[in-house]
């Protein structure tokens, strides 16, 4: 198999390593637009062809082509590819709106093309053994997902704080809470330094209150923080991704009410129980997710991360944009049209 990567900034070298340590690729070629970039990278990887015409990349014989470039070239991109019958990767997030994403999964099935949108986080170890905890039952009805993750910069230039780091997040609450649904957003934030949002809280709320999950996003914050708490009604659990070595942490601790009658009447009881650090697997989460993408190619079969959990993804992303602007109102995930998304519906009267 030969793959193709744009955009060699940040991510895309790390592309590069980890398509060419795979069995299955024969070749790679590296495209950007930029020749200091390229000069930099030929020393570092001399069995890669390197290339600044996206064109040269389309009209080769590659497979497919994996996009590392900023999300409002996503769309443009990935189609051409499609339309030149490659296979797509797409970084997160996978586009800029969610009617670009479902035009171009449309697009890939209408030509029996695999699109990969490459939410990294779902092919860490953490994140397998915690699905693998909540699918043994170990911390029962899961009642919260809260989220942090913060920083000093970077300040992106084309998205705000939300799009760039909340898709990290919201892709592994979709991936754990698989049972439940989500049917609306709020979300408030601030743009203290230029017209972007650099901080924002950002909550989404599920179908018959089920569960409820949190995120916070900051590019100015004085520490860096990754950190999710996943509350469930036997145990509780902590995954904090700065960890070297116990990233994630199960509590035996609980809250039980053993009368419901009235809330002044409660009775309320507190577990605390013992904590265990699971083991998990080191492999390199890049390197699982490059394998899934051939894999899934060579199978003919949809990978973990598709098309349509990018666009699900994005379109969060789009509701928490609506809220914002609208200090806060409550955004419905129901409707695929623009107009009936931010229409409140009596499905989440109460929150509004």
């Amino acid at each position: 198999m030969k793959i193709g990567i744009v955009g060699l900034g940040y991510w895309g070298p790390n592309l590069i390593r980890n398509f060419l340590a795979q069995k299955s690729v024969d070749e790679v070629i590296a495209c950007d637009m930029k020749e200091e970039r390229l000069a930099m990278l030929r020393s570092k990887f001399p069995n890669v062809q390197f290339i600044k015409e996206y064109k040269s990349l389309l009209t080769s014989d590659i497979d497919a082509i994996a996009i590392a470039t900023p999300v409002d070239t996503h769309y443009n991109l990935a189609r051409e590819a499609l339309e030149y019958g490659k296979h797509v990767w797409v970084e997160k997030p996978f586009t800029n709106s969610t009617k670009k994403a479902e035009e171009l999964i449309n697009l890939a099935s209408s030509k029996n093309l695999r699109i990969f949108v490459d939410h990294t986080f779902l092919y860490t170890g953490a994140v397998k053994k915690i699905k693998e905890i909540i699918l043994k039952g170990e911390l029962g009805e899961i009642l919260y997902f809260d989220s942090v993750r913060i920083n000093l910069g970077l300040f992106q230039h084309d998205v705000n704080v939300i799009w760039d780091l909340a898709p990290h997040d919201l892709s592994i609450m979709k991936y754990l809470l698989y049972d439940k649904k989500a049917i609306g957003v709020t979300a408030c934030g601030i743009s203290s330094y230029y017209e972007l949002e650099n901080l924002a809280q950002l909550s989404v709320h599920f179908q018959n209150n089920s569960c409820f999950a949190h995120f916070h996003v900051n590019w100015t914050s004085p520490v860096k923080i990754r950190r999710i708490i996943i509350a469930g009604k036997k145990k509780m659990l902590v995954f904090d991704d700065l960890e070297n070595s116990e990233k994630i942490k199960i509590y035996d601790c609980g809250v039980d009410i053993t009368s419901t009658e009235s809330v002044h009447n409660a009775l309320v009881q507190y577990r605390t129980g013992d904590m265990y650090s699971p083991k998990i697997d080191q492999t390199e989460a890049l390197n699982c997710a490059a394998k899934e993408f051939i894999n899934c190619i060579l199978e003919n079969r949809e990978p973990l991360t598709c098309g349509v959990d990018g666009m699900e993804v994005v379109r969060i992303l789009e509701a928490s944009d609506k809220s914002i602007k609208n200090k806060g109102m409550m955004v419905s995930l129901n409707s695929s049209s623009e107009e009936e998304m931010y229409k409140p519906s009596n499905e989440f009267q109460e929150y509004v």
